[in-house]
């Protein structure tokens, strides 16, 4: 019975890292503004918003003031969104960018976008604030739909004290 007992405990926790959601890879990308984003800089401090996009991508044009309005409306509340352009040059990015103020950088050799596993663009991938990996977004992401991930993120009630041991 010992045995029983010990090889389910043992199973349970070999199964339990499945069930967390994955880690986000690490990532440092140079920005437009020539200073460099270090995605570790925010763990445990942020959200992390990461849009993959394009100049050449027609929905990610559609959706570049949408992902503006997000940044705006939850960078007060402890959200970072960074624009990842992909296969894209200096200038179409700059292009792309004008009237935006998040954070985007190039990455033309899709070091980036291979490492979170990026399939074409847009695609977004929602950090929390421990580096997990909490949403993928393959196309269209919407205003609507970013707020179904990140208001549950931001608004996430205060964790509690350990009750003070009494001496």
């Amino acid at each position: 019975m010992a045995m029983v007992r010990l090889l389910a405990f043992t199973l349970v926790l070999w199964a339990a890292p499945a069930l967390a959601a994955p880690t986000a890879p690490a990532f440092n990308i140079k920005l437009q503004d020539g200073q460099t984003f270090d995605s570790r800089s925010l763990i445990g401090k942020k959200v992390l918003v990461v849009r993959f996009q394009a100049s050449w991508c027609k929905v990610c044009v559609e959706e570049g003031p949408v992902i503006e309005r997000v940044w705006q409306k939850y960078r007060p509340a402890g959200v970072e969104v960074v624009g990842v352009h992909v296969e894209d040059t200096q200038a179409d990015a700059r292009r792309f960018l004008r009237g935006t103020s998040y954070p985007a950088g190039l990455d033309p050799q899709l070091l980036v976008a291979n490492r979170f596993k990026a399939k074409g663009t847009p695609y977004t991938v929602v950090i929390d604030k421990r580096g997990e990996i909490v949403a993928r977004i393959a196309g269209r992401s919407g205003e609507a739909r970013l707020a179904r991930v990140l208001d549950p993120l931001v608004n996430e009630p205060p964790k509690r004290k350990p009750p003070a041991r009494l001496r």
